[in-house]
């Protein structure tokens, strides 16, 4: 019910209140779900595919119901009321921007402060990263997130209500905590696999965007080229889009030692960040205009 006033609100629900550092908050709920099932230990060895297949499906019942539940059943001036705050539970825009910027005071004043700061968005070992590569762990995880954290939620939303937006959230939890490359690797192989499938099309979408935006600043040629240069060095099939681009267009290099390098380095990350928390506030702005005016379009459409 009444989409295209839902998505603004929640948008103006994250902008004023964020999201509370709370135990109790449905995604640290959700969390703790996931850390429950998601110890390979509580499987034989043999069965944790298995077992990982059907804990994400019941994970995702679980979390999503209520969404479903409220979708249906409320009358429509009170989903008017709770979906905008439902809505705002799946995706993390000012949150996303606050982590970044965190770390970025924290490298001009204490750097085992701003180590232990990106160990909260990244997941790598920060003892020994220099000053630019703590503020590359930050940024890269604010580029990438662009897509995880905002634009596949509300196009998940666009497509299923607060319900698709919640199934999103929750997948894409579990494959923050569960698919590495590591003694989880079975138990959260499908997590990952379900994680690349539904972040395919938000991710491209995100890239075109990106393109566009770039285009408008006189920068389409380096950021296209990073992207055929560089997309690819991240592992998995979404990441390194946004990424490439973002790094591509405000002239950075992205660095995870031993494993890439994305971007020309032609600009320090003290002189590229403020442009590349522009770029993602630009995208999600315009997605969400976009979003909105076709669902007032179908609204309209529909009842024709």
């Amino acid at each position: 019910m009444f989409p295209a006033v839902v998505l603004p609100l929640a948008l103006l629900v994250d902008r004023l209140a964020g999201d509370p550092d709370s135990r109790l908050h449905p995604v640290a709920l959700l969390g703790r779900l996931i850390s429950w099932w998601g110890k390979p230990e509580k499987w034989p060895v043999g069965t944790r595919k298995f077992f990982g297949a059907l804990m994400w499906v019941l994970t995702i019942i679980i979390f999503a119901l209520p969404f479903f539940l409220v979708s249906i059943a409320l009358p429509w001036y009170l989903y008017l009321v709770c979906a905008p705050f439902l809505l705002k539970i799946c995706f993390a825009w000012r949150a996303l921007e606050e982590h970044t910027s965190r770390v970025v005071i924290a490298t001009r004043q204490d750097l085992t402060l701003a180590r232990a700061q990106v160990e909260r968005m990244v997941s790598r070992d920060s003892g020994s990263l220099t000053r630019e590569q703590v503020l590359s762990a930050g940024y890269e995880s604010m580029s990438e997130n662009l897509v995880d954290s905002i634009i596949s939620p509300l196009f998940f939303f666009g497509l299923a209500g607060i319900t698709g937006a919640a199934v999103y959230r929750a997948a894409n939890t579990m494959d923050a905590m569960l698919g590495y490359k590591d003694e989880r690797v079975d138990l959260g192989w499908w997590s990952a696999r379900m994680d690349d499938i539904l972040n395919y099309i938000p991710a491209r979408i995100t890239g075109l965007l990106l393109l566009l935006y770039f285009a408008s600043r006189g920068r389409f040629r380096p950021a296209y080229e990073c992207l055929k240069r560089d997309g690819k060095k991240r592992p998995g099939y979404n990441g390194g889009i946004p990424m490439a681009i973002i790094a591509g267009g405000t002239g950075v290099q992205f660095e995870k030692p031993g494993v890439y390098t994305i971007g020309p380095g032609v600009r320090s990350l003290d002189e590229g960040g403020p442009d590349i928390f522009t770029a993602v506030r630009v995208i999600t702005l315009i997605f969400s205009a976009l979003l909105i005016g076709t669902l007032l379009l179908l609204q309209v459409l529909l009842n024709i």
